[in-house]
């Protein structure tokens, strides 16, 4: 089934913004009352509360100024044989800038003084590049021309700010946290640029971390819904039956590119600390553990003497990382972080990133049967060369792995061959353009050096010219990269 983001746009890159400093901290209207607290009532219409909400949801329209190159027309034949083409003397006839359209996506007041979060992949164009304007509309049809804080790529989150002479409706926030499956929610934004337009459904789950809508090296904690979620609906308002805001939309699980009822919003306790960061810091600190973490399947529970597959495995310590320094081994079995029970790979990682750097954390494992706590203060993710989590981007636009069982046998990889598997190649990876570096392809050496790991092929790199020994399609043979 194919994941589609709710707008026009592909996620992109992380990119956070200097003199984000500059900025006043941000100040919001948090209630942290259940629902069951804050709306007891039953009712048979949400008119009025929805008539309170919909004015703090906007529509965002970006666009990107366009400087049409002019060159001259080179003949075929010159063109083909890579000769010298002759000099035309044509008139070059300039060419005015244009205003290109981007897109079309929602975003939400969170303050009073203008603080508006949205997707970062509303904001921002294929490779990173964030939009030349930002427009936001008002359901009164007031316009703004917002300035963007900064986006997180690996949360899709992003913060616009705009300039108000008077307070700004904005929506109360919830604690996510106190959601349960089976409350009432609504989705309101500007899907398919029709209108603002709201939808109603339930919250259908809760803590979706594994559906790699963010790509690699995203950080997913997702609120499900069925509340219809279409393109445009992307960086708008999920709000329970009080009117409060729980969640931000972000995508659709969907074959057809419509809704299909299965939609995902960022619960605002992870879109908060995120715009948090971005405001009063201009970046997203994140902790760092070093480690490799794994699901554990039922067998291999069973294998390491457990009693349930909750918990994450740790496959491999990174050297010298706080996980090592810590006393963290591999094959440990990390139950909790502080006093947060892990149930998954993904979520170890969440809690992670979500903690800041040097902050002494209390790690929870079984080790062969025996439960034990270790101390362990945190490293910082920001600027590391091996990014935590089991998948890296150590080449540009370049994702490598670890060779599974279950990848070995698909591929038909021999027994004999051990090597770091090329997950994925983006296309303006500077390694696509000669398929140098292909999706499927494991690289056994580099610089002479077998390599297993993915960190391993870090070890190896050096600037200028390496040499990598690679396995593809039944077939080895030598492979030259440059890295800058």
């Amino acid at each position: 089934m194919k994941l589609l983001a709710a707008t026009c746009f592909s996620l992109v890159l992380f990119q956070a913004f200097a003199g984000a400093q500059e900025h006043p901290k941000l100040a919001i209207d948090l209630d942290a009352r259940a629902i069951t607290d804050a709306a007891p009532q039953q009712v048979v219409s949400y008119a009025d509360v929805l008539e309170e909400a919909t004015p703090s949801v906007v529509s965002v329209y970006t666009s990107r100024i366009v400087s049409p190159a002019t060159r001259q027309q080179v003949p075929d034949f010159f063109r083909q044989f890579g000769l010298p083409a002759p000099q035309q003397r044509q008139p070059v006839q300039p060419q005015p800038e244009r205003r290109e359209s981007l897109g079309v996506g929602s975003g939400v007041v969170i303050s009073e003084d203008g603080y508006i979060i949205t997707n970062a992949h509303v904001v921002t164009s294929g490779g990173g590049r964030q939009a030349d304007e930002i427009l936001v509309r008002f359901s009164d049809n007031s316009e703004h021309v917002s300035e963007l804080i900064g986006f997180d790529e690996k949360t899709d989150v992003a913060v616009l700010k705009i300039e108000v002479d008077e307070p700004l409706s904005a929506l109360k926030i919830a604690d996510s946290e106190l959601l349960r499956v089976g409350d009432i929610v609504f989705a309101i934004g500007n899907p398919l640029n029709v209108g603002l337009t709201v939808t109603q459904g339930i919250v259908s789950a809760k803590d979706r971390n594994s559906r790699g809508i963010l790509g690699p090296g995203g950080y997913e904690d997702f609120i499900q819904t069925d509340a219809a979620i279409n393109m445009g609906n992307s960086g708008g308002a999920l709000i329970d039956a009080a009117g409060r805001l729980i969640g931000i939309n972000t995508a659709i699980v969907s074959s057809s590119g419509g809704s299909n009822g299965i939609g995902f919003a960022i619960p605002t306790k992870l879109a908060l600390n995120v715009a948090r960061n971005l405001i009063e810091r201009g970046e997203v600190p994140r902790g760092l553990l070093g480690l490799f973490p794994e699901d554990l399947d039922r067998d291999m529970a069973e294998a390491f003497g457990l009693e349930s597959t909750k918990g994450a495995l740790v496959n491999q310590v990174q050297p010298d990382s706080p996980a090592e320094r810590g006393g963290i081994r591999h094959g440990d079995v990390i139950l909790s972080v502080d006093d947060i029970e892990i149930e998954s790979a993904p979520q170890l990682r969440l809690v992670v990133s979500q903690t800041l750097p040097g902050t002494e954390v209390l790690i929870k494992l079984v080790r062969q049967g025996e439960t034990m706590e270790l101390p362990v203060v945190l490293g910082s993710l920001n600027g590391s060369v091996v990014s935590f989590g089991p998948v890296q981007e150590i080449l540009e636009g370049v994702v490598l792995g670890e060779l599974s069982d279950e990848v070995r046998t698909a591929m038909k990889v021999p027994d004999n061959v051990e090597g770091v598997l090329v997950e994925s190649v983006s296309a303006d990876s500077p390694y696509a353009v000669r398929r140098e570096i292909a999706q499927g392809m494991l690289i056994l050496e580099v610089n002479g050096q077998r390599v297993s790991t993915p960190s391993e092929v870090a070890d190896q790199l050096r600037k200028g010219i390496n040499r990598f020994y690679v396995w593809f399609q039944g077939s080895s043979g030598f492979v030259v990269l440059r890295i800058k």
